[in-house]
Parts: structure tokens; C-alpha cells; sequence
């Protein structure tokens, strides 16, 4: 039995890495929002910044829609959840339309997951400097595979609308439905991950208005809505996504690490977590005293060598954290929470700053990235997460490696990426798992599952009897 959802969509897709296709779909969610319209906001690919910008446009959480972390399955019941009631959703692709985790297929790319939707495709390109080849991009992009619907083009960083006239004309296979001229001031502001995550500090809401009267300006947004409109309807599981199981109370209370230096996390991971029975606290390991009481911590990716000085400050908070590791409350520590349970992080300017020293090597930032790809995991033990033998996936995107190696630290995780042999990771250190991999749980929720019995099993220790 399936259930059917009826939400127009379109995904905007681009020919490749840097064309624009952030900028345009801020500008279209706000844009479609200024109208009044209900936007639901979604990120193909591994990414956790983008969605930041999409939810400042939308007013409402942007979900990531991975196929090879996530599977057919969960995509469309993510998708079908989050959009339901809303007017219109605007699905972001990830680098090129076609671009994967190969070089010769379509998994992981945005052609998958517009296919699997069955979402027609805007595909963002540079137009600056072109003219009549923006037809041959046409053709290509919509010959390619035709399973895959290319309903329209944007133009971006036209010279002006006479350019744009020129463009619309020379593309007569797929139309030319919006450009977007180059506005330096208004441009969203980047540093080594990519962007900046999209607060009011970094991406004033001056900026995404701009950006909204652009489009609004220079795209047909008639036809944007027509098209996706358009969209057949997608038949999905109607199964709860995230099933719960009615009790009095929750089983448990995790803290989520949550502030300048820590806030990558994937919003399906955290409904994951409650669904399971955990009630979710968030704290600043840097602003914070000591996490709340809780029954275990969760510590996502982030910026900590940005905030490292204020974070090996706040002696307070590293002091509360190491006494709930050796009273063994589970923690789980990804990337950036790695570094955190490190003996130290040394910035680019080589300055070592103290953490909590769980993990006795250092956390040494580089100029270049270290690692970056998709992960597959199998346990060899068990862990928090589970008994040995749990499979996920992930991704890794780093500047950072640990200094020395870290010979003496047991591993949990046989981990294989997509380009290199098999390599031992997910550092346990008593009740600690600490990963460079970024996990995503729809690939398995048992992970999730695990990691809430971990939690509820400390809570029981402590509570009287």
C-alpha cells in the first residue's frame, strides 16, 4: 500500500559547482514566500549549510534529501513529510546535475533524486560572457538522460536585461525563465568550508531581501510555478517516518551541543532521537557553564578551531564534560565534536588550544581539505551506537587531521570510502564515540535506536532504587 503526494516541485539544479544555484534558490524561496506561498525547503548531497540559508528564506527547517545515504525509500518519505501542506517545494541540487558519488553513475546525484520525486529541473548557469552556446548546454543537459524533465534555464550573472533578451532568444529548445545580474554587496560571504552558516551576523536579512526582489525583478515567476505544477504526483510509504512508540514520560534526555562553534547536525538524525523516546536539550559548550542534566551528549560538527580560544576558556564546561565521560555517560562526538575531545586544537596560526583530552593527540588544522566523500561503516565492536556488526553510511568533508596518530585508542569502525581501501576509525575511549564521519541514520536507524538505549541504560544506573 502507498500513499500519494500531490506537492509542486521543482528542483534547481545547476551545470556545475559555484554556478549559483544557492543564490537562486534563496532568491526563489523568498521570492515565492513574498507571495504569500507556504515554500518547504530541501538540500540534495551532504551538506549543511546551505540548508541554513533556505531555512532564513523559508521561515521553516530545510531538509537534506540524500539517495546514497539515504536510500529511495527515505527520500520520498522525507520529502512527503516535510512537504506536506505546504504550497510549493524548492528541492537545491548538490555541484553538477549529474555529478554523483562516481563518475559513471547516477547515485547520489541531483538527476536521482529529481527522477525519484519526479520534480522538474531550472538549471543554473554562468551566463556571463555567453550567448548562442547557452543553447548547446540546453540541448546537452536535456538530451543527456531523458528520463530527467529540464523544464527551464536561469541565467546567472547576466551583463543586463538586453543580455538576458539575447540569451531567451538563442535558447529556443528549453526556455530561458529568470537570470540574475552579478550584486557583489549582496553576495553571501564564504570561508573554508564554503559558506558562512547563514545567521543574522554573517547574512544580514537585508541580503536575502535582495536577493528576493532579484528574482522577483528578473524571473517569470508564473512560469516557475506552472512548471512545477506540473509535477506527476509521488507515491511513497505510508508508513510514519518517524514511528513513535506512546510512553508516560521520555526514556532519556541527551544534550545537543549547540552554538557558534557546534551546529552541523541533520534535522532527520535529531527527530530520529525523539521518536525513540529521547527529549533533546540543547547547550553552548561555549557560552554554558556545564551541559543540563542529561543523560548523554551529543556533539555535532561545526567550527571549533574558529571558536577554539573560547571554547578551551570556558574551563567550566570542560570540566563537566570530562567528569560525565568518567562517569560513563555516552557521547557521541562527530568531526568537529572529534576535535573537541582532543588533547588540543592547533590552529592554522599554530596555537594550541586545550580541550577536553579524551583523545591524547592533537586536533591540527590545514590550509587544504584532508578527507571528503562518502563513507560506508561496519562496527567491529560494540559501541553506544549498537552491538558490533551495524552498518551506515556517512560523509566526510575535513581540514583537520589528528597529530600523532592515535595508535593507542581503540577503534570501532571498518569504514570504506569511495577512492581509497579500508581504514579503521570511530575512536572509543570508554563511553565515548568519537568519528570523523559524519553519519546519516535514515541509512540505518538502528544507529539511532542504539544510541537512545545507551542514554536510557546510564539514566537507569543513576536513578535511586
Amino acid at each position: 500500500m502507498t500513499n500519494r503526494a500531490d506537492v509542486p516541485r521543482i528542483v534547481i539544479a545547476a551545470t556545475g559547482s559555484g554556478a549559483g544555484k544557492t543564490t537562486v534558490a534563496v532568491g526563489l524561496i523568498a521570492a515565492l514566500r513574498a507571495r504569500g506561498m507556504r515554500v518547504a525547503a530541501f538540500k540534495c548531497g551532504p551538506d549543511y549549510l546551505d540548508p541554513t540559508y533556505h531555512a532564513r528564506a523559508a521561515g521553516a527547517v530545510s531538509h537534506n534529501l540524500d539517495g546514497w545515504m539515504m536510500g529511495r525509500a527515505a527520500v520520498a518519505a522525507t520529502f512527503a513529510h516535510a512537504a506536506a501542506g505546504s504550497d510549493i517545494a524548492v528541492i537545491e541540487g548538490v555541484m553538477g546535475l549529474f555529478d554523483g558519488a562516481t563518475p559513471t553513475g547516477e547515485e547520489g546525484s541531483t538527476a536521482e533524486i529529481a527522477k525519484w520525486l519526479g520534480a522538474p529541473v531550472l538549471l543554473v548557469t554562468d551566463a556571463s560572457g555567453m550567448a548562442r552556446t547557452i543553447a548547446a548546454i540546453a540541448h546537452g543537459f536535456a538530451h543527456f538522460d531523458p528520463a530527467v524533465r529540464l523544464a527551464g534555464l536561469v541565467c546567472n550573472r547576466v551583463g543586463s536585461r538586453g543580455h538576458l533578451e539575447l540569451l531567451r532568444a538563442a535558447s529556443r529548445e528549453i526556455p530561458v525563465v529568470g537570470g540574475l545580474p552579478t550584486d557583489a554587496e549582496s553576495a553571501f560571504p564564504e570561508r573554508h568550508l564554503g559558506l558562512f552558516t547563514a545567521d543574522e551576523a554573517h547574512v544580514p536579512a537585508a541580503r536575502i531581501a535582495a536577493w528576493s526582489r532579484h528574482v522577483a525583478e528578473w524571473f517569470d515567476l508564473d512560469a516557475i510555478v506552472a512548471i512545477a505544477r506540473g509535477a506527476s504526483a509521488l507515491d511513497f510509504d505510508p508508513q510514519p517516518l518517524y514511528p513513535r512508540v506512546e510512553r508516560e514520560a521520555a526514556r532519556c534526555r541527551i544534550g545537543i551541543a549547540w552554538d557558534e562553534a557546534f551546529h552541523f547536525y541533520y534535522d532527520d538524525n535529531l527527530r530520529r532521537l525523539e521518536s525513540m523516546g529521547a527529549e533533546l536539550v540543547r547547550f553552548s559548550p561555549i557560552h554554558d557553564a556545564a551541559p543540563p542534566a542529561v543523560d548523554g551528549l551529543y556533539f555535532g560538527g561545526g567550527y571549533p578551531e574558529t571558536h577554539a580560544r573560547a571554547l578551551a576558556e570556558n574551563r567550566a564546561m570542560i570540566d563537566a564534560v570530562r567528569a560525565m565521560h568518567g562517569r560513563g555517560a555516552p557521547i557521541y562526538a562527530e568531526c568537529g565534536g572529534l576535535m573537541y575531545f582532543t588533547r588540543a586544537i592547533r590552529t592554522l596560526d599554530r596555537e594550541d588550544f586545550p580541550m577536553v583530552g579524551a583523545i591524547p593527540v592533537a586536533a591540527v588544522m590545514h590550509d587544504r581539505l584532508q578527507a571528503l566523500g562518502y563513507v560506508e561503516v561496519e562496527t567491529t565492536r560494540p559501541t553506544i551506537l549498537g552491538a558490533a556488526g551495524l552498518k551506515f553510511r556517512g560523509h566526510q568533508f575535513r581540514y583537520s587531521t589528528l597529530e600523532p596518530e592515535p595508535a593507542g585508542v581503540n577503534r570501532a569502525y571498518a569504514a570504506r570510502s569511495r577512492w581509497s581501501a579500508e581504514f579503521s576509525e570511530g575512536f572509543t575511549i570508554g563511553s565515548l564515540l568519537a568519528t570523523y564521519i559524519h553519519a546519516h541514520w535514515a541509512s540505518n536507524p538502528q544507529a539511532a535506536a542504539g544510541f537512545v538505549n545507551a542514554c536510557a541504560a546510564s539514566r537507569a544506573l543513576r536513578l535511586p532504587r
